[in-house]
């Protein structure tokens, strides 16, 4: 059984309410998990079956016609989830990175549908009936305190928190203000040092030269901006790629740096004059 998941809103900033629950925003890959007739089923967002992939959730104890909602994610030497390394595992079938199901919410349980049940009633049954080992994690939450917790996960240096209203129903594929994501953005000045073609694709460079990335992300006003600029600074051409002077500088807000140091989607704010 697929159950098209319920999305996250954008909040642009933390807020402390006692009728949402805080949570932990985990850096992995969004899956639902049914078992029926003693058989699991892992599914994305998109509706891909992922089940060999993860062949250590497939014994699960949990009763027939249960229907689980989390995330899956790869923790890096400090704990923390790592999308890169979640991301090797996903792809490799060499991979030995170890995995956690991160579990945040049941849809269905001994094929009853609970979805109609507010989210503090989910979460109450999930506590009764999850068995939590070494790969079965059940995501913690405060009542309120949402811009004290997201203060703390700035500082641990984490993607951000989920607020969720309390009293909230479950609606699949649906995108709702009872369920907010605040990212803790992180933010650099950077320099525009050429254009793809094909795919709009800008290529960013620090202010040492250091190569920052690609940013895919630009509001149409400011595209405008760098179309009618580029081609003073443009000093090379390819089949594929423009490639400019770093004369143009914006700035840019991020989620984190990649092992490899570049911006992981970046998107662009603003331009700063030289």
């Amino acid at each position: 059984m697929y159950i098209s998941p319920m999305l996250l809103q954008k909040s642009s900033e933390a807020f402390s309410d006692d009728t949402y629950l805080s949570e932990l925003k985990l850096d992995g890959i969004r899956l639902t998990l049914y078992k029926s007739n003693g058989e699991v089923k892992l599914y994305t967002r998109h509706k891909n079956i992922v089940s060999n992939k993860f062949k250590e959730l497939l014994t699960i104890d949990i009763p027939n016609g249960t229907v689980l909602d989390g995330e899956i994610i790869v923790t890096d030497s400090r704990g923390h989830p790592c999308f890169e390394s979640m991301m090797e595992r996903f792809q490799s079938n060499h991979s030995n990175h170890k995995i956690q199901y991160c579990v945040f919410d049941v849809l269905f349980y001994k094929n009853k549908n609970v979805m109609s049940r507010t989210l503090i009633e989910r979460k109450m049954m999930l506590e009764e009936f999850l068995p939590q080992n070494d790969q079965i994690v059940l995501v913690k939450y405060l009542a309120g305190h949402g811009l004290e917790y997201f203060n703390l996960v700035k500082e641990q240096g984490l993607e951000g928190i989920v607020l969720k209203k309390a009293s909230s129903i479950y609606r699949p594929k649906s995108r709702s203000y009872n369920w907010l994501k605040v990212i803790n953005y992180q933010h650099d000045e950077v320099y525009l040092t050429g254009l793809r073609k094909n795919n709009f694709g800008v290529f960013l460079s620090f202010n040492d030269g250091s190569p920052a990335g690609i940013m895919e992300f630009m509001k149409p006003e400011d595209r405008k901006i760098l179309y009618s600029e580029y081609k003073k600074y443009a000093i090379r051409e390819t089949k594929d790629f423009i490639f400019l002077e770093p004369r143009l500088k914006g700035k840019v807000k991020y989620r984190n740096l990649t092992r490899k140091g570049y911006l992981r989607i970046p998107s662009f704010e603003h331009w700063i004059k030289n």
